[in-house]
C-alpha cells in the first residue's frame, strides 16, 4: 500500500509539479488508509466464575485492532504459523488493558492470556458458552491457510484469579475504541443462578453482573431523575400543567394523577402488557403532542382544578409508555428486580419532577407578580409552548402516516381488548374520585357556612 502511495506521488510531482512539502503531506496520510476505524464493530463475551478463578471469553474482529502488526505471507495472507505472539499482543493492548472486572468494589488483577487464536468470520462457536469454550481450547486453523488479516476474528481466553466464585461481580468494558460504534453482546453465567445477557454500547460505565436490590434501585432512581430532566416535550407538559395552578392542594391533585396514571402503564409495558408494533412508538409520540397542545389551549380557553386532573390522568397513561419506550435497554441492568426497578424509575421521575416544580412555581410567581398579568402571561406562555407542540405533532403525526395501518390479528384484538377494560375500569375509579372529591368540598363549604362569624 505504501509502496504504491509512493509510486503515485511520484507521477504526480513528474506531471504536476506538486511542491515536495504537499507530496510528503499526502505520503505520510497514505499508510492511514490501511488502518480506518471499522464502523460497527460488534464484541462477543462470556462471564463465568469457576472456583478461584474467573473466565473471560472474547471474540473481536481483528480489523478493529488497530497499531498490531500482524505478521503476513504471500499476497498479504495472515502468517498463522508466526502470529502467536501479535494476537496476546493484540489481545493485551486491546482487550485486557481496557476491560475492568471488580470482585465485590476490588478491581481484578491483569489476567493471564490462556488462549488467543484467528477464528474465520463464518465460525459460530460463540453461541453458546460451551461451544465456544470447546473452540478457543480446540484445534486451531491450519497453518497454511490464505486469510487476510482483515476477514479473520480474534478468540481470546483470560484467566483472572479470584476469591470466590459466589462473589458480586461487576465489569466496565472500555472498547468503544474499537469502532465508530461498538457493541458488546455479554453473557454473565454465575455459578448458581440464571443466566444474564447484556447488550451494551459504547462504554456503558460500571455494570453489575448481577445487582442487589439497592445497587439496582439506585440505579434506576439516577435514571428516572435524569430522564425527566432530559425530556423536553415531558417538561413542557408540565408547565402548562401547572401554569394556571400554582397552589399547593392543586398541584398535589395534578402530579398525583400524572404519578399514578405513567405508572400504570410503565408497569404494565415492562411486563410486555403492552402493544409491540412498530407503529406504537411513534403513535405515543405523537399522542403526546397532542396533550401539550390540548393543555396549552385549555389554558388559554380557562380550565379548572376539577377537569384538570382527569384530563391529567388520561395523559398520564400515554406518557406512561414514552417513560417504558426509554427504559427498554436499561432494563437489562435490572437483574431479578424487576418491579423493585420499575418503581425506583418512577421515584427517580417524581423527584426530578418535584425538582421541576420546585423551580418553576416561584418563577411563574415572580413572573406574574413583577413583569407580566397573571392572565396575559398565562396566555403568552401557552401559545408559546402550544406553538412549539403543534409542530411536534406534525411531524411525529407525519412519521406515524409512513406505517401501515395494523390489520389486528386475535392476539392483537384480546390485548386491545384487555386495555379496553383497563381504561373502563379507570375511568369508573377516577369518576367516583372526581364525586368524592365534589361532595368533600361542598362538605367543607356547607361547614363553613355555619361556622359563627
Amino acid at each position: 500500500m505504501l509502496d504504491a502511495g509512493k509510486i503515485l506521488v511520484n507521477t504526480l510531482m513528474r506531471s504536476m509539479r506538486i511542491p515536495s512539502v504537499a507530496a510528503l503531506i499526502l505520503v505520510l496520510a497514505l499508510p492511514a488508509v490501511a488502518h480506518d476505524i471499522p464502523a460497527d464493530v460488534r464484541v462477543n463475551a462470556f462471564v463465568k466464575p469457576e472456583g478461584q478463578r474467573l473466565r473471560l471469553l472474547v471474540r473481536v474482529p481483528l480489523k478493529a485492532m488497530r497499531e498490531v502488526d500482524f505478521p503476513r505471507r504471500g499476497a498479504g495472507f495472515l502468517d498463522l504459523a508466526r502470529a502467536d505472539a501479535s494476537l496476546r499482543n493484540a489481545a493485551t493492548l486491546w482487550i485486557a488493558d481496557n476491560v475492568d472486572l471488580y470482585e465485590g468494589d476490588v478491581r481484578l488483577a491483569h489476567p493471564r492470556v490462556a488462549e488467543a487464536r484467528v477464528s474465520l468470520e463464518s465460525d459460530k462457536s460463540f453461541a453458546s458458552y460451551e461451544q465456544a469454550l470447546a473452540h478457543v481450547t480446540g484445534p486451531r486453523l491450519p497453518d497454511n491457510m490464505e486469510l487476510y488479516w482483515e476477514q479473520g476474528l480474534l478468540d481470546v481466553l483470560f484467566d483472572y484469579p479470584i476469591g470466590s466464585d459466589r462473589s458480586d461481580f461487576s465489569i466496565r468494558p472500555r472498547l468503544e475504541r474499537l469502532g465508530l460504534r461498538t457493541t458488546v453482546v455479554l453473557r454473565f453465567l454465575p455459578d448458581a443462578g440464571v443466566v444474564r445477557a447484556f447488550d451494551l454500547h459504547g462504554d456503558p460505565g460500571l455494570v453489575r453482573l448481577a445487582p442487589r436490590w439497592h445497587q439496582a434501585a439506585w440505579r434506576f432512581v439516577e435514571s428516572g431523575f435524569f430522564h425527566i430532566l432530559e425530556g423536553t416535550d415531558h417538561l413542557l407538559f408540565l408547565l402548562c400543567l401547572v401554569i394556571p395552578f400554582r397552589k399547593f392542594g392543586q398541584l398535589v391533585l395534578l402530579v398525583t394523577a400524572f404519578t399514578v396514571a405513567h405508572s400504570i402503564t410503565l408497569i404494565a409495558s415492562a411486563y410486555n402488557l403492552g402493544p409491540d408494533a412498530l407503529w406504537f412508538p411513534p403513535l405515543i409520540e405523537t399522542l403526546i403532542a397532542i396533550s401539550i397542545l390540548y393543555m396549552a389551549i385549555e389554558n388559554v380557553l380557562g380550565s379548572n382544578v376539577g377537569r384538570r386532573w382527569l384530563i391529567t390522568f388520561g395523559f398520564g397513561l400515554v406518557h406512561g409508555f414514552a417513560f417504558s419506550f426509554a427504559l427498554r435497554e436499561t432494563l437489562q441492568f435490572a437483574g431479578s428486580h424487576l418491579l423493585t426497578s420499575l418503581l425506583s424509575f418512577n421515584l427517580g421521575v417524581e423527584l426530578g419532577q418535584l425538582l421541576v416544580l420546585v423551580l418553576l412555581v416561584p418563577a411563574l410567581e415572580i413572573l406574574f407578580r413583577f413583569l407580566v398579568a397573571e392572565r396575559l402571561g398565562t396566555v403568552i406562555l401557552s401559545v408559546l409552548v402550544g406553538h412549539t407542540a403543534w409542530h411536534w405533532m406534525t411531524e411525529r403525526a407525519d412519521r406515524l402516516s409512513k406505517f401501515p395501518w395494523p390489520a389486528p390479528d386475535a392476539s392483537q384484538l384480546a390485548v386491545a381488548v384487555r386495555w379496553l377494560m383497563g381504561v373502563l375500569i379507570l375511568a369508573g375509579l377516577a369518576w367516583l374520585a372526581r364525586g368524592a372529591f365534589r361532595q368533600r368540598a361542598r362538605r367543607r363549604q356547607h361547614q363553613s357556612t355555619l361556622l359563627p362569624k
